[in-house]
């Protein structure tokens, strides 16, 4: 039977089906799939198959909790769908070379299971990531909306103070002023940025990149007063353009640079230079946070992370900036510096002259 041939070969086809999750050129693959999802996929699909009468069965019953099980370990449906096609692949072949005695009726089964397997896993996982989304953008409209009432009211509570005569109009009440409401500014460009990329609504055009480099210099002069730290600005090649949604790299630019404000330390330097590498440029921020903890680089740029102690703010800013970089066709890391700060690449393709 084909479950015993499964089982007698289980090994030999967990080795072909890597092999070919290995090659693949998207989605690439990861260190996990390859060494516990194979198996797990293979698994599934037998135990699917071993409780699947020749008449049919309740195919997409199991299927469901597999798709289920699957989301909860962070595999998405493009990994879903190649995976199970790989292992159907494998099977079939070695099946085919020993000249297994697998009935016509058993690979017919065997592929209505898969196809259920495929079907039913896509549509609990787009169900849960579906729910799971519903429910993040509740929480985060909430947090979202608590954050800019607190900046508000600090900025309204320190006006009225000023205009009472408590306190003077250049005094350290008025700075609570000044940083809530460049805060408060800083969460509504960072929304609007969210609202277009998620939309679909990017425009994408060519930009003199100097020219949005020379804008976040002014803005981000004034903020980096406000928090108590230098801001340098290296000057950019006028030859330099690149295809990108001007409002969505501008606000992916200031996100980091008021993420940089943030995290280094009174009287520290943030830096923002470009550079050209090959047919790329390179936008970097580096700061003076002090460097980040072991393993913390890679949970950065996820949705509601933060660094250091100050836990001010939604945790959003790297995340988004992630986002809008990407609809602009480039990518975005960090380098930690142990002991001296972050240093954060927004890396894109130059347009040819």
């Amino acid at each position: 039977m084909l479950v015993d041939f499964i089982a007698a070969n289980r090994e030999e086809i967990i080795g072909r089906t890597r092999a070919k999750v290995a090659k693949r050129l998207a989605p690439v693959s990861t260190e996990r799939e390859l060494m516990s999802g194979v198996p797990l996929f293979l698994d599934q699909l037998a135990e699917t198959l071993r409780r699947t009468p020749l008449s049919g069965g309740s195919i997409e019953n199991g299927a469901a909790l597999h798709g289920a099980a699957l989301l909860d370990l962070g595999y998405s449906v493009a990994q879903v769908v190649h995976d199970y096609g790989d292992i159907c692949q494998a099977v079939t072949e070695l099946a085919d070379e020993v000249n297994a005695p697998i009935t016509t009726v058993e690979f017919h089964t065997f592929n209505r299971c898969l196809d259920s397997a495929l079907a039913g896993a896509m549509t609990e996982y787009s169900r849960l990531r579906e729910r799971a989304m519903a429910e993040g953008e509740t929480e985060r409209s909430g947090i979202f909306a608590h954050e800019l009432r607190n900046r508000l009211a600090a900025a309204q509570l320190a006006f009225l103070a000023i205009k009472s005569g408590r306190a003077p109009i250049g005094g350290s009440v008025a700075a609570v002023v000044t940083r809530n409401l460049h805060g408060m500014s800083g969460i509504i460009d960072r929304a609007l940025v969210e609202v277009r990329v998620d939309s679909g609504s990017a425009q994408r055009e060519r930009i003199q990149l100097h020219q949005l480099i020379e804008e976040a210099e002014v803005d981000g002069t004034m903020e980096a007063g406000v928090h108590g730290v230098s801001l340098s600005v290296a000057s950019t090649g006028r030859e330099i353009d690149v295809d990108a949604d001007p409002q969505i790299l501008a606000g992916a630019v200031a996100n980091l640079l008021q993420n940089a404000f943030k995290f280094t330390h009174a009287g520290g330097h943030v830096s923002l230079r470009t550079s050209l590498v090959g047919e790329r440029v390179e936008i970097e921020i580096e700061d003076q946070c002090g460097g980040l903890p072991p393993g913390k680089a890679e949970e950065l740029f996820c949705a509601f992370q933060q660094r250091g102690a100050n836990r001010s703010g939604l945790g959003l800013g790297l995340f988004i900036s992630r986002k809008g970089v990407e609809a602009s066709g480039g990518v975005i890391r960090v380098r930690d510096v142990p002991g001296s700060g972050c240093i954060f690449t927004i890396d894109l393709p130059v347009l040819p002259v």
